[in-house]
């Protein structure tokens, strides 16, 4: 069957959503992608570049090569600020459309970025009402045109990413209360700001940095069991990259299991361990001292009694949760959630199938991944989708 005047709405413009919509337009699919925030690209592409001597593949460059391949690519159409307000089935798919509230990252003053190569950015979108100053070159929220319907839809790639764990669920850490406690997202930013670790209390190189694994993440407390299988290996790319722009830096891993990545991460995790501590612990509480420094207390594992350690910095290796909008979207599209949140799978043969034909998903709204396994999901969702249209690749 020809592929000829196909179209597939992509709901998502993270790294899952760029690729399955890559991948499609590249066998001649319209595609149109819809992305609720004012950026592609979603957490991937805030993700600094971890290389040391040598790539460590951490997946940051990846993320911006797809983005750049997506925003030229003319069979593709890019609708930012839009989220899908209702689905109407009659013969083929079509959606209706509306615009979402301004998604802006605080941090920067209201200011949302999409990055390209080099940290240049590729779109620079603003909120006037947040934004103290406007960069050049900038668009307004308020000029995002919105198209109101698609029609015509064959098929639908569900790839609307994942939230954060809010470290301020874990009271006992102190998050955004301490100036020198941070998450692995918050280290990713300062690191692509700055370019190297820095403490946000007085932009000085810290001599001793903790990272604290699994938090949100294989915590019964929560009734979050799962791994978010990307915490270990971005903790240990950071930290080993700390250490080869500061040698003299200490840094210590305090954590439950370090969970494998990739076929060259046990050479990795040989050379992280040369290079810094690992307290096979996960702490109790924090404490500001003078200086801004942290003083951590955890237990012993040899005689159980209390330890306590002083930190310049603390990072919060934050896990995956399934996204905000999961239960609006399950509703909207008429399709099932697993028992943590995260969207079933109809087939557990087929990790993009659901519970409604042509419907698929992709990358972590199925449950976590690396940018690397994402990707890869991508792809398995773009060739069922193919096949669905009963069309071969």
């Amino acid at each position: 069957m020809s592929t000829a005047n196909k179209k597939v709405m992509v709901v998502g413009g993270g790294i899952a959503g760029l690729t399955a919509a890559w991948e499609l337009s590249q066998l001649d699919i319209d595609v149109e992608l819809i992305e609720k925030t004012c950026f592609l690209g979603g957490y991937a592409i805030q993700f600094c570049c971890k290389a040391t001597d040598e790539c460590v593949t951490c997946g940051a460059c990846s993320a911006e090569d797809m983005l750049c391949n997506v925003v030229n690519e003319p069979k593709i159409k890019v609708h930012l600020a839009t989220e899908v307000e209702k689905i109407n089935k009659n013969g083929k798919l079509s959606a209706s459309l509306k615009k979402s509230s301004p998604q802006t990252d605080t941090a920067e003053g209201g200011v949302a970025k999409g990055y390209s190569k080099n940290n240049s950015p590729l779109l620079v979108v603003v909120d006037k009402s947040s934004c103290k100053k406007i960069p050049d070159g900038a668009v307004e929220f308020d000029d995002i045109e919105l198209q109101n319907k698609i029609d015509d839809i064959d098929a639908v790639v569900l790839a609307s990413g994942f939230t954060p764990f809010n470290a301020e669920i874990k009271g006992t850490y102190g998050y955004n209360k301490f100036n020198n406690l941070v998450t692995g997202l918050d280290l990713e930013h300062i690191i692509r700001k700055n370019g190297k670790v820095v403490r946000p209390s007085d932009g000085k190189e810290p001599k001793a940095v903790a990272f604290i694994q699994c938090v949100g993440s294989r915590d019964e407390n929560l009734g979050n069991l799962w791994c978010s299988q990307v915490c270990c290996p971005y903790a240990l790319r950071m930290a080993e990259q700390t250490k080869y722009k500061n040698p003299d830096t200490d840094i210590t891993i305090f954590y439950m299991d370090i969970q494998n990545a990739g076929k060259n991460f046990p050479v990795f995790y040989e050379k992280c361990k040369s290079d810094m501590r690992f307290v096979r612990n996960i702490p109790v509480d924090l404490y500001p001292i003078k200086d801004d420094k942290l003083e951590m207390r955890y237990m012993n594992d040899d005689d159980g009694l209390s330890v306590k350690e002083v930190f310049d910095m603390v990072v919060l290796s934050i896990g995956i949760m399934p996204g905000s909008d999961n239960v609006e979207l399950s509703e909207l599209l008429d399709i099932n959630l697993n028992q943590d949140g995260f969207f079933a799978c109809k087939d557990k043969f087929n990790r993009t199938s659901t519970s409604k034909d042509g419907i698929f998903i992709a990358g972590t709204v199925q449950g976590p991944k690396t940018i690397a396994a994402s990707m890869a999901h991508a792809t398995q969702a773009a060739g069922e989708v193919m096949k669905y249209l009963g069309v071969s690749k």
